[in-house]
């Protein structure tokens, strides 16, 4: 018997969310695959404006992901593949969320909704970079249908990642 996923709200991120994501990443578990730390407040203020822009120039964006009582949980969404590295041209698709709401089904729903908006927009495809031993975000790939593509070498950490494909 499968679980039913919870209500998740997406909503393109505002100027405070830039705090809440802030402090969702300051906790070390939830940036353990994307540098062990969160970055100084002004990246996420930086990131949550180019999310505005993403929003209003594609039709998709990094959303804010709030749980049903509105509380901001983290984010998912799609943008264009950022690195100079990896799957240039490509729309990735990705999450990040406040431990506290991890094994709950919320980025699986999130990311669900985020797959038929970029479907909506026109995107063909999407891939997801996932660290090998990031068994969550493997495990939401796998559920969104996503199949490994490829492996690739990180330049910046020297480690692995997991490009995963799926076809829209």
């Amino acid at each position: 018997m499968t679980r039913a996923l919870p209500d998740v709200r997406l909503r393109v991120p505002t100027d405070e969310d830039a705090f809440a994501w802030h402090g969702i990443f300051a906790d070390p578990e939830v940036m353990r695959f994307h540098g062990g730390r969160a970055a100084e407040l002004s990246v996420y203020e930086e990131l949550t404006a180019r999310q505005r822009r993403h929003d209003a120039e594609y039709g998709f964006c990094l959303w804010t992901m709030l749980d049903e009582s509105g509380e901001v949980i983290g984010f998912t969404g799609a943008q264009p593949w950022p690195g100079d590295w990896g799957p240039k041209g490509e729309i990735e698709i990705g999450w990040r969320l406040a431990r506290a709401h991890w094994g709950k089904g919320y980025v699986t729903a999130a990311a669900l909704a985020t797959l038929e908006r970029v479907r909506a927009a026109g995107v063909p495809r999407v891939v997801a970079m996932v660290r090998p031993a990031n068994e969550r975000s493997t495990a939401v790939a796998r559920r969104l249908g996503m199949e490994l593509a490829e492996v690739l070498t990180d330049p910046v950490q020297g480690e692995p990642a997991h490009c995963y494909r799926l076809e829209l």
